[in-house]
């Protein structure tokens, strides 16, 4: 089959979990013997990568990148971000997604790449498309209101323009739900974010597909002894972008109270010289850096527990799939969306809602071994049955198949009416 993927981050031009899960996902399906394009916006990430790096990234047999690039640099995602369409880059796109012999058009993180005006490209295909975020709904894509707390309602253009980026009025025109009309399903990695996305009105077919990992990506390690750290002290351990919504700051602060363990953080990010000057004098908390997959997992395997204090609503939480991946339990805060779902519904972890329930949480899964082997046991057969590749391949590709039989048996009305709709000229 030959699959079509959007997305605005990707490869060596990425970071975030939609871009992990973009390139698990294509290459799970080159592996299976599959064509895929991948198409990217280059312009995009260098609006808004700041410092941060570029990856080493080699594709697989099977994958083409398309890094999108036009000669007006920054103004082109710029325009996509105003008008919701996917000025200066839908020559570029058609090309491969109005294809004939395009299977699959798969969407995913579109924000800077095309708005919701580039769902309408790919008519030939399967068409799908995976909320990483919650751009749907909100133009900051997260639910984090003034970039200082969970949003409690809309104040959309006084939040985007506290946030630094300019309102987008071509919300308020119906240009959302045009484009999801255009869409066979709307997948979700978390019931949570499939609820949150239907009580706001979200009218397409929604389907619930969790994350995966590939079956390698720990190489064994969760089968091995964990190395030694620092004279044999136990440690947690904290991953992710540090942005003040993924609550590291209020984690931090009770390292003072458990002087006993350690706390190593991996990631980078804009709040992390904040992040450094909390725990200045504090011998038990160290930064580790961007860790690669390889890193992450030795990290996560020596941990008594991986700590995920997001105070705004995850869609999933990756982490929390990468911890149970190597037997190790999570502690993760209630009101993180999705990870009350992910992180303590699944039997991995334990949940929270206030520092100091946090602090009770730490403290027991520290010094109780029976209770930290069974949440680790929880979350490993997790990890290997519902959130394993095979399984997401066998949901993923039963859905094509289901909208490809639901396709078929169309009346010759219905067929006419796809047709019509299908002969809609595309920006």
């Amino acid at each position: 089959m030959k699959f079509g993927m959007v997305t605005t981050f990707f490869g060596a031009e990425s970071f975030g979990g939609d871009a992990a899960y973009v390139d698990r996902l294509t290459r799970a399906l080159c592996r299976r013997g599959h064509e895929v394009h991948v198409f990217s916006c280059s312009d995009a990430f260098e609006a808004v990568r700041g410092a941060h790096p570029l990856r080493s990234y080699k594709p697989p047999d099977g994958l083409h990148v398309h890094r999108l690039k036009s000669g007006l640099g920054v103004l082109s995602p710029l325009a996509t971000q105003m008008t919701g369409r996917p000025f200066f880059k839908a020559g570029a796109l058609r090309e491969v997604l109005d294809a004939v012999d395009t299977d699959v058009v798969h969407f995913h993180n579109i924000s800077l790449i095309g708005g919701p005006g580039v769902l309408e490209l790919g008519r030939g295909a399967v068409r799908m498309m995976t909320a990483h975020e919650h751009w749907l709904i909100c133009p900051m894509h997260l639910l984090w209101k003034y970039n200082r707390k969970p949003c409690d309602g809309p104040e959309c253009v006084r939040c985007s323009l506290v946030g630094g980026r300019p309102p987008q009025i071509w919300r308020y025109t119906g240009a959302i739900d045009r484009g999801l009309r255009e869409l066979d399903a709307l997948l979700f990695p978390s019931r949570h974010a499939l609820e949150e996305h239907r009580g706001r009105g979200v009218g397409a077919p929604l389907v619930h597909l969790p994350y995966f990992l590939p079956d390698d990506w720990s190489g064994g390690i969760e089968d091995e002894e964990p190395i030694s750290w620092n004279g044999g002290r136990p440690y947690l351990a904290a991953a992710g972008r540090l942005v003040r919504m993924k609550g590291f700051q209020q984690l931090i602060p009770l390292m003072k109270l458990l002087p006993e363990v350690d706390l190593r953080i991996a990631g980078t990010g804009p709040y992390e010289a904040r992040l450094r000057e909390l725990a200045r004098g504090m011998t038990n908390v160290s930064f580790e850096g961007l860790l690669d997959g390889p890193g992450l997992a030795r990290l996560f395997h020596g941990a008594r527990a991986v700590v995920v204090p997001s105070l705004f609503p995850e869609t999933f939480g990756y982490v929390v799939l990468e911890a149970f991946a190597v037997r190790t339990p999570v502690v993760v805060h209630m009101g993180g969306g999705a990870l009350a779902e992910t992180g303590v519904q699944s039997g991995g972890g334990i949940g929270y809602r206030t520092t100091d329930e946090l602090l009770v949480a730490l403290r027991r899964i520290v010094h109780d071994d029976d209770l930290r082997d069974e949440l680790a046991h929880r979350g490993y057969r997790t990890r290997i049955t519902d959130w394993s590749e095979t399984a997401h391949l066998d949901r993923y590709f039963e859905l094509v198949r289901t909208i490809r039989e639901g396709r078929t048996a169309r009346t010759p009305h219905q067929q006419r009416a796809a047709t019509t709709t299908a002969n809609r000229t595309a920006v």
